[in-house]
């Protein structure tokens, strides 16, 4: 049985001003994969994601091309453009607690869609926190200040936050930069959990995690795409580049 491809990008090209950062590149995602993209720093992976939702609009000097597609639906056409958004989670490198509680945090979300009803907030509030593995250790303190939690739990707020949207598509852009290996572990099996309802693009400069967590990964360096695989090849010596193998191997980058 073919994968479902649930976004497709052709000849994507990203400039800012007159320097262009993302060159021509052409790839696609299926539905329900974990799907890495690793490189060196500045090789444009945080504004790949930002073309995904059209966060990248609102760098006005950001030029785009090409087709990026989400369900067959050109992104660039969508008339409802916060529904894209809301299709589309973001978790950013660093924590971004609202100064707000807990329980306000994972229901800003929801309420700006509408819902007003307590119940339903409870009910997705308590969701999304279970799904991020913070419920039992907030539970009792929902009305304290998110920004007073440590930073590993700030993180996983921040991803409940994002599920509040319940998206189809979960883009994280090096979340563990800044918590410590034991929070990182709880979210990576948090995310092989979500993998099941969702798709999950994963942006790390951390190959391991790529290689723990993807069923496949990109290559990206310098805005092309270098090579795109299953990670039993990528993170082998079966790779086609050898830049691929120097980098994945830590000779590079």
């Amino acid at each position: 049985m073919t994968a479902e491809k649930h976004i497709e990008v052709q000849d994507l090209r990203l400039a800012y001003g007159t320097k262009e950062v993302i060159h021509g590149i052409s790839f696609d995602i299926y539905r329900n994969e974990i799907f890495g993209v690793i490189g060196p720093a500045q090789s444009a992976k945080t504004s790949l994601l930002r073309c995904l939702n059209r966060t990248i609009d609102f760098s006005a000097e950001a030029t785009v091309s090409g087709t990026v597609k989400v369900d067959g639906e050109d992104v660039r056409r969508v008339k409802d453009l916060y529904g894209l958004r809301r299709k589309i989670g973001m978790v950013a490198p660093l924590p971004v607690g609202l100064p707000i509680s807990i329980y306000d945090n994972v229901a800003f979300a929801p309420r700006c869609a509408g819902m007003t009803r307590n119940g339903e907030l409870d009910n997705i509030v308590e969701q999304c926190l279970r799904q991020a593995a913070l419920w039992d250790e907030v539970k009792d303190r929902l009305d304290s200040l998110g920004t007073k939690l440590s930073g590993g739990q700030q993180q996983r707020l921040t991803i409940a936050r994002a599920l509040s949207h319940q998206p189809e598509i979960l883009c994280l852009d090096e979340f563990s930069i800044a918590i410590d290996p034991v929070t990182t572990m709880r979210i990576e099996d948090v995310l092989k959990e979500l993998r099941k309802n969702m798709t999950i693009i994963l942006v790390t400069n951390l190959t391991q995690q790529a290689r723990r967590l993807a069923d496949r990964t990109m290559f990206l360096w310098n805005g092309e795409i270098i090579e795109l695989d299953s990670n039993e090849v990528i993170f082998s010596d079966k790779t086609k580049d050898k830049r691929t193998y120097d980098y994945v191997m830590g000779i590079f980058g």
